[in-house]
């Protein structure tokens, strides 16, 4: 019963802060509400949540970062791969070093590879942290999708670091070819897993459903719930990265569910039940993060005693330094990687003349948020030695780690908008044409499917020239739009008293354009956004006249 009453607890703090966050200023992103909120439960609640990282891992993270990796832009994630494998590898291995051996110089009490650890904590960026903070802050897009790769990809890096750093402290040996090929296994199995999951519980479940007749919606929304969580422990079964794995399955359905013949009114229902519980399970994450700071705080003393201090004071002091280190190293890194990038494109021919803006790197380095990834991580870190002795300076690594995800939050949300007010980004290139291109690609099949049917229909039911004219009339709505682009010259005439007639006909013409939307995707014509997008639109037609006719 206790359980019970602390999860209502937990889902009614996260309604709250929906609430609260709203009467704020604009500016202050929901996790910090979040985070406040739940800081006040643990101090005056009297609620204690003994948070285990691995049962937080397994019961929050996979569905996220499922989630994010199905609905983040994968053309823009493949067009910005380089800049986003950079930020993902090359900066969370400069982070671990650089941090590492700074935070050792700082705190001279904390070994170097407990250093490393903490280094390695918070290394990676979080998606759930930055999506959180996207929501208020109006970050351009390509931006955004760099940031949401980074952040997805970084967690293997930061995580196998961080595996090294605790081996290290327990044994105080340290392998670097053994480390990159943990490394390479992790990243590597933990994708093919991923992926594996997903075409496996798609396919399975669509041929199921062609042998038996039919299929569900209930069971197509479970099954999509429960494929992050197997591919999550399918791959830390056999030692990958499981938030690898459960982002490479989120990747994957985009390719493998666009083929498979679900209904559109499951589509729908399967949105909304992942909007809510996207919803839900970002804000039980910040909230948990917040109760956890008063326990956490109230051991701050033993901790800063353990470094030769007696005020708790120097906690900020050492989160400070610990923020300023970790925007100086993104800062270099980026301003670096677009320097290249710039050489390269002028050595082309095609690049833009100058530097890029200052205040653009600069957004780029306050943006990279930590939450919950780097909580989690630093709760790993084991109790004890091999010999029986306390883990030297865990608490102070949870402590500091707890500070930098605060910092970050902080930073990143009043941060970014001083620095990106004012700026004019170029328009994303041929979004108006593949837009035209796909309405009229639609459209096409869908006159050729109505003349199909209507022909079918006429032989089944006779009274050709009443089909013919219920056709023609449909036919010249979408030649019409492939003349005028007009998006609502298929508006549905009320007063025609072939209405039944009509509907079978726009049916079938609203789903024969979602085929050729979604192979203009596979075929890379247009974009996979632009195709989910239209397809959403497709999916709402699809419901109601499905509707009308029950």
């Amino acid at each position: 019963m206790d359980v019970v009453t602390l999860c209502l607890f937990l889902l009614l703090a996260v309604v709250v802060s929906g609430t609260v966050s709203r009467l704020l200023p604009s500016a202050l992103p929901r996790p910090l509400v979040q985070i406040a909120l739940g800081a006040l439960i643990g101090a005056f609640a009297g609620i204690r949540v003994e948070l285990d990282p691995e049962l937080f891992f397994l019961l929050l993270v996979p569905p996220l970062l499922f989630l994010d990796g199905w609905r983040i832009p994968k053309d823009e994630l493949l067009r910005d791969r380089g800049a986003v494998l950079g930020l993902a590898l090359g900066l969370v291995f400069l982070t671990v070093l650089g941090l590492g051996f700074f935070v050792h110089w700082l705190i001279p009490a904390m070994p170097l590879a407990v250093a490393f650890a903490l280094a390695a904590v918070v290394s990676p960026t979080d998606p759930i942290a930055v999506g959180a903070i996207a929501q208020k802050v109006p970050i351009p897009k390509r931006m955004m999708h760099i940031l949401e790769g980074e952040s997805l990809l970084n967690d293997a890096s930061g995580l196998v670091c961080l595996r090294f750093a605790i081996a290290a402290a327990l044994s105080g040996t340290f392998s670097l070819g053994e480390a990159l090929g943990t490394f390479a296994w992790m990243a590597l199995a933990g994708v093919a897993i991923g992926a594996g999951v997903t075409w496996l519980a798609i396919g399975g479940k669509s041929l199921v459903a062609r042998r038996t007749g039919g299929d569900d919606a209930g069971s197509n929304i479970l099954v999509s719930l429960l494929i992050p969580f197997g591919a999550y422990l399918a791959a830390e079964h056999v030692h990958a990265s499981g938030v690898l794995a459960a982002a490479a399955a989120g990747i994957a359905m985009t390719f493998v569910g666009s083929g498979v013949a679900v209904s559109a009114a499951t589509r729908i229902r399967r949105r909304a039940v992942w909007d809510m519980l996207q919803f839900t399970l970002n804000g039980v994450i910040f909230v948990l993060l917040g109760e956890q700071l008063p326990a956490l705080f109230a051991g701050a003393r033993a901790a800063v005693a353990g470094t030769g201090h007696d005020n708790v004071w120097w906690l900020l002091g050492y989160v400070g330094a610990i923020v300023a280190v970790l925007a100086a190293l993104r800062y270099g890194w980026v301003w670096v990687a677009l320097q290249l990038t710039l050489y390269r494109a002028k050595q082309r021919g095609d690049g833009p003349k100058g530097s890029p803006p200052r205040r653009v790197i600069a957004a780029m380095s306050v943006a990279g948020a930590r939450g919950a990834i780097t909580l989690a991580g630093a709760l790993t870190l084991p109790l004890t030695l091999p010999s029986g002795a306390d883990f030297p300076a865990r608490d102070l690594v949870i402590l500091l780690a707890s500070g930098v995800i605060l910092a970050s939050l902080a930073i990143a949300a009043g941060g970014l908008p001083l620095l990106l007010r004012g700026l004019t980004f170029p328009a994303e290139e041929g979004a108006a044409g593949e837009r035209d291109r796909a309405r009229v690609v639609t459209a096409e099949a869908a006159i050729a499917e109505i003349e199909r049917v209507q022909h079918a229909m006429a032989q089944d039911r006779g009274d050709a020239d009443r089909y013919t004219d219920v056709a023609a009339r449909l036919m010249a709505q979408y030649r019409d739009r492939i003349a005028h682009l007009d998006e609502d010259s298929g508006a549905r005439d009320e007063r025609s008293q072939d209405a039944e007639i009509e509907r079978e006909l726009r049916l079938a013409a609203v789903r024969a354009e979602r085929r050729a939307l979604f192979a203009l995707g596979r075929r890379r014509e247009i974009g996979l956004t632009l195709a989910e997008q239209l397809g959403r639109e497709l999916d709402l037609a699809d419901a109601r006249l499905t509707r009308k006719g029950l």
